[in-house]
């Protein structure tokens, strides 16, 4: 009796896991008579999660391994593309439907996927190397997920006109108080306004449909049968429908415009970097020194932000003293001095330069001011511009 009551208390039966509801696809209930209805279908009545789906689906059937795992490194939001999920779902069902501008259009998309995941990968892999396992985005990546997280709200009252119709307030939704809640930059303002870029047009498009007699008048048997399953496509919406949604896009462009132009009008002057003085003394040309005068340049960095500097020319004999404009320092752009007075800075010629140069490095900047005054010389204005017989003396 004991051994039975133990093997019954063994065999206890296992907890059962529920199953999940089992969700029907509305890929079956897609118009395939008509281009544009598909993709009207695809759009609004089919959920971004179930695009997903789809695409992973297609990629995993018709591309290889690599790919898929390339493609898997991304989040979910880089395909939740409506018009992929058309293609992936028409390629299947058909493929007719698909006009010519779209061959090949898929693939090339998953082949760019695949490449960001391949980046991501790699940058994975270095980062596990450091043990660094958290995935930085990258700024842009972060503007565009911020973006899309404020277009969630404005997505629920965009798709409340589909049922609304006529009724629709295009001037119902606050933009300024949403934005300014969700903290809406000028970049988050440029990606939302390239994000209803082509709604808007599609709006348009629909404004500018001609009536059945005008499309009687089109003499191109072809355009009028574009024609013709255009405004079939559309049949659906009407033109007063349509022209509420383009104030409504219209004024979200406008809300987004203001954001961009406010922080154009706010934004502080860019201030320009300083050029550092080892790159404006980078192309000037002089002599560092001269066997014959026994004098030697000094460092021509030393030169830059000067109030005064002392030149001597070798091959004319000018000795010469530049001085910097009231308020100025001296700066150097190429082989030529800038901000110096063009009036006080002048040089004279040495006729005995030897003797003259040798009581020369004897001054100090006091005895220097008037030194010029005792050579007996027609003073010359100096030109700013140094060359490889000019030797730097001093700088002050």
């Amino acid at each position: 009796m004991a051994k039975v009551k133990a093997s019954k208390a063994a065999a206890k039966p296992k907890k059962k896991t529920p199953r999940g509801p089992r969700r029907v696809s509305l890929y079956g209930l897609m118009p395939t008579d008509n281009w544009y209805k598909a993709k009207h279908f695809v759009h609004y009545e089919i959920e971004s999660k179930d695009w997903v789906v789809k695409i992973k689906s297609y990629i995993a059937s018709n591309h290889n391994k690599d790919i898929v795992k390339s493609v898997n490194k991304l989040p979910d939001w880089h395909l939740q593309q409506s018009h992929y999920a058309l293609l992936a779902e028409l390629l299947e069902v058909k493929p007719s439907l698909i006009p010519k501008s779209y061959d090949g259009k898929i693939d090339s998309w998953i082949e760019t996927l695949a490449a960001k995941g391949a980046a991501i990968a790699e940058e994975k892999k270095v980062e596990d190397n450091d043990k660094k396992n958290v995935y930085v985005p990258s700024i842009q990546e972060r503007i565009a997920e911020q973006a899309q997280a404020a277009c969630e709200d404005i997505e629920e009252w965009l798709d409340e006109s589909m049922s609304l119709k006529e009724k629709f307030d295009p001037k119902g939704f606050d933009f300024a108080g949403h934005f300014a809640k969700h903290n809406v930059t000028q970049a988050h303002a440029r990606k939302i306004k390239k994000y209803y870029q082509g709604e808007f047009e599609e709006a348009q498009l629909v404004q500018k449909l001609p009536t059945a007699g005008e499309i009687k008048k089109i003499k191109d048997e072809h355009e009028q049968d574009l024609v013709v399953q255009l405004k079939e496509g559309y049949d659906h919406i009407s033109k007063t429908h349509a022209k509420k949604f383009m104030q409504g896009i219209e004024n979200l462009m406008s809300a987004c415009d203001m954001i961009i132009e406010s922080s154009k009008a706010t934004r502080k002057p860019r201030k320009k970097a300083p050029v550092s003085k080892e790159k404006q003394i980078a192309k000037l040309k002089y002599k560092d020194k001269d066997d014959k005068y026994q004098i030697v340049s000094i460092n021509p960095v030393e030169i830059v932000g000067a109030q005064e500097i002392w030149v001597f020319n070798i091959k004319t004999r000018k000795l010469g003293k530049y001085v910097a404009e009231d308020g100025q320092q001296i700066q150097v752009k190429g082989t030529t001095l800038l901000f110096f007075d063009e009036k006080n800075s002048v040089q004279k010629n040495l006729r005995k330069p030897e003797e003259q140069l040798k009581e020369f490095k004897k001054l100090g900047k006091v005895k220097l001011r008037t030194y010029l005054d005792t050579i007996n010389a027609v003073e010359i204005k100096l030109n700013g511009r140094f060359n490889s017989d000019t030797v730097i003396l001093k700088a002050f």
